[in-house]
């Protein structure tokens, strides 16, 4: 799901790293007045269990990739805004030293897997926890488990539409596209299919497993921001 250099015109990649900084002022405001010293450590391993996840990456066609990436469970656990600090660390990381989604893109990479992505499956949980019996381990896993295959796909959603407005907005005096050149159909049904047959399904095992394991180890809410509140984990 890593967007490389060139894929994006200037005003896409520009707006994006616009919204970007203000969501990241936001979230940076929040744990500033909420922030626990218990959460810190969280924070850091999270960012480094994003940053693993997302190495193990297939390419797929159109110039992108295909991978988990850990922000819904990362939501669940110490909640949303700071899950998109933990994901927009690792992204920058991986975009600075490893090339792994490119420079002008790092803005529009961190709205679709940093924000896009925890806000779906924290609010997924959120739809489900009022419909469910979540206090059982199994139900609270399948809850956060489609939750995570949700909020992937819905990353993978609004990033299969910044590819597929490129020939909209940017073409040449001879009309080939200038930047991604696949048009909205072929991204949106090339990218969405990877991702709702396979991807969103390792997303949504990962997040299913660690929540059952959180469970059954009864980890306290004491631990985390907003991911289940007052409730066990």
């Amino acid at each position: 799901m890593h967007i490389p250099d060139g894929y994006l015109g200037p005003p896409t990649w520009g707006a994006s790293w616009i919204v970007c900084i203000g969501l990241w002022h936001v979230s940076a405001s929040k744990l500033r007045k909420t922030l626990d010293a218990k959460l810190v450590p969280l924070i850091s391993i999270s960012a480094a269990f994003s940053f693993i996840i997302m190495m193990f990456n297939i390419p797929i066609p159109g110039g992108t990739t295909g991978h988990a990436v850990g922000g819904g469970l990362i939501a669940l656990v110490i909640g949303p805004w700071a899950a998109s600090l933990a994901v927009s660390i690792a992204l920058v990381i991986q975009a600075l030293l490893f090339g792994d989604g490119g420079i002008t893109s790092i803005g529009a990479n961190c709205l679709n897997m940093a924000f896009v992505l925890p806000f779906t499956s924290y609010f997924t949980y959120r739809v489900l926890s009022a419909f469910l019996p979540t206090k059982r381990s199994g139900v609270k896993a399948l809850a956060a488990g489609i939750s995570g295959y949700m909020g992937l796909n819905a990353a993978a959603f609004t990033t299969s539409l910044m590819f597929g407005i490129q020939p909209l907005l940017h073409t040449g005096p001879d009309g080939h596209a200038l930047y991604a050149p696949y048009s909205l159909n072929v991204a949106v049904s090339t990218m969405m299919l990877e991702h709702l047959l396979l991807f969103g399904f390792i997303e949504g095992l990962v997040t299913g497993l660690v929540i059952y394991s959180l469970k059954k180890s009864q980890v306290t809410s004491e631990w985390t921001m907003g991911g289940f509140l007052h409730e066990k984990v």
